[in-house]
């Protein structure tokens, strides 16, 4: 809007106005980058209740570096609590704690984002659909997240940035 327009509007309207022109300055790669973050971390904590000798926790300060293995909590978990349709629980407690470290690392990177972003939202809508049917407020939250990322990509600060401008797919 230009400076000419809003003088002609009334004081609250013109302050709305320009509140509104200041938050399209924040830029995507910010709310990208944030985005990434989080919902990496949201699943990377999770995948890490279901594994031992491989513990990364950058804000608590926890590396253990080892070959990683179930937890003797995890197929009781999947047994008992998850109760997973078609899936043995074996066989789903391998598959979330996988899917629960790759995908996040690669979000995190800015690699595979999109593939990556669609994975996890399968993984959520398993999740909300047969397993915690309550949560919706939060697979919501990271339903719009992972939405995101997968219609708009990563930004600017990720390796498909640099791959996609390696290969002349961005200006």
């Amino acid at each position: 809007m230009t400076d000419h327009a809003l003088t002609r509007l009334a004081p609250p309207v013109r302050l709305i106005a320009r509140a509104i022109e200041l938050c399209k300055l924040i830029p995507y790669s910010l709310v990208a980058f944030l985005a990434r973050f989080s919902i990496a971390a949201t699943f990377w904590k999770s995948g890490q209740t279901k594994i031992e000798g491989l513990a990364i926790d950058l804000f608590e300060g926890t590396f253990e570096f080892g070959l990683p293995s179930l937890s003797a909590s995890a197929i009781p978990l999947f047994e008992e609590e998850y109760r997973l349709p078609l899936l043995p629980a074996e066989l789903a407690a391998q598959l979330a704690a996988f899917s629960e470290h790759l995908f996040p690392l690669l979000i995190l990177l800015g690699l595979a984002s999109r593939f990556s972003a669609l994975a996890l939202l399968g993984m959520t809508l398993v999740i909300q659909l047969f397993v915690y049917p309550d949560a919706y407020p939060t697979h919501g939250v990271w339903a719009a997240v992972l939405l995101l990322l997968a219609a708009k990509g990563p930004g600017v600060l990720s390796i498909d940035h640099l791959i996609a401008r390696r290969y002349g797919l961005v200006g």
